[in-house]
């Protein structure tokens, strides 16, 4: 009985260490509300399924031009080119994907349904209805893709940047239950990782000094980690996005595929079998450049995408 007792006291101290541990790591401490919000920039609208954190930037009767952004990078992801094109007469959106940045984390699916809908509420919301750019870095390559699939009277050109498409990937065991995806996030440590790997997306980090920190922002807010992580297992469940790729590439509009031959993310070979599926596209091979290119080289990209919506 006296083993019992001290093997009892043993396995309560031993789990209060590890709760006490969890909560001291966990970065997920504040609650996104109005209060969170007053310090974000930018606007918010309420649309069907949440609270969506958008900017908007250039001249109000200026063509538009609609940023969606990584899977885990919120709209600053743009910044490189984002007031250089409202400076040039465009009409610049950007905005946070649900379960990023500054918009609701929301207790559903995130699927590709979810972030098309937020899209097109998005721009119904501020009274868009010409056809408009989209433009789409890393991952907001796939979400591009479905949007142009799914309305494509509404899409007049597409840019894509490093593209990350739905490829079929499987999901890791730590990913497919919340349990095991929390453990490796906050005790191993997979939140720190997930910020400061950001910078492996650049070929020039040190260019970028407060990266991380404006990454860990959103990463203070209850949930942030689950809708990744839900995500994830929507990507994993959903189809591969070529035959898809190759429907918006049927189409006659305008696409620019910028690609920075140095990319770690995705690799540049890819980029052939991108261009087969968009038999119009046209391709700019970026030197110098990992997976963020118009950052690593802002100078090259931003002309050409430029010269593009002119063209366009």
């Amino acid at each position: 009985m006296r083993l019992i007792r001290w093997f009892v006291i043993a396995a309560t101290l031993g789990s209060a260490g590890v709760l006490a541990t969890y909560r001291v790591k966990d970065p997920e401490r504040r609650t996104l509300d109005d209060a969170a919000r007053s310090q974000a920039p930018g606007r918010f609208v309420h649309l069907a399924d949440g609270v969506t954190h958008y900017e908007l930037a250039g001249p109000s009767a200026g063509p538009v031009v609609l940023f969606a952004s990584a899977f885990s990078v919120p709209g600053f992801i743009s910044d490189p080119l984002f007031q250089q094109l409202a400076d040039s007469g465009y009409r610049v959106v950007r905005f946070d994907f649900y379960g990023r940045g500054w918009s609701d984390r929301l207790d559903t699916v995130y699927d590709q349904d979810l972030f098309v809908r937020q899209m097109a509420e998005l721009l119904d919301s501020l009274g868009i209805r010409a056809p408009v750019v989209l433009a789409g870095v890393s991952y907001g390559a796939a979400m591009v893709t479905s949007f142009a699939d799914a309305h494509p009277d509404r899409v007049r050109a597409i840019v894509y940047l490093d593209p990350v498409f739905n490829n079929g990937r499987q999901l890791p065991p730590r990913e497919r239950s919340r349990a095991a995806w929390d453990y490796y996030m906050v005790l191993r440590g997979g939140s720190n990782e997930m910020a400061e790997g950001q910078l492996y997306d650049f070929l020039y980090p040190e260019r970028h000094p407060d990266y991380v920190a404006r990454y860990r922002v959103q990463q203070q807010f209850k949930g942030t980690r689950e809708a990744w992580r839900r995500t994830r297992a929507a990507i994993a469940a959903a189809p591969d996005q070529m035959d898809q790729l190759r429907r918006v590439g049927s189409n006659p509009r305008p696409v620019l595929v910028i690609w920075g031959r140095q990319d770690p993310v995705a690799p540049f070979n890819e980029s052939e079998g991108v261009m087969s599926a968009l038999p119009r596209g046209t391709l700019v091979a970026v030197d110098s450049a990992g997976h963020m290119s118009h950052a690593d080289q802002p100078g090259i990209v931003a002309p050409a995408v430029m010269a593009f919506l002119r063209g366009s």
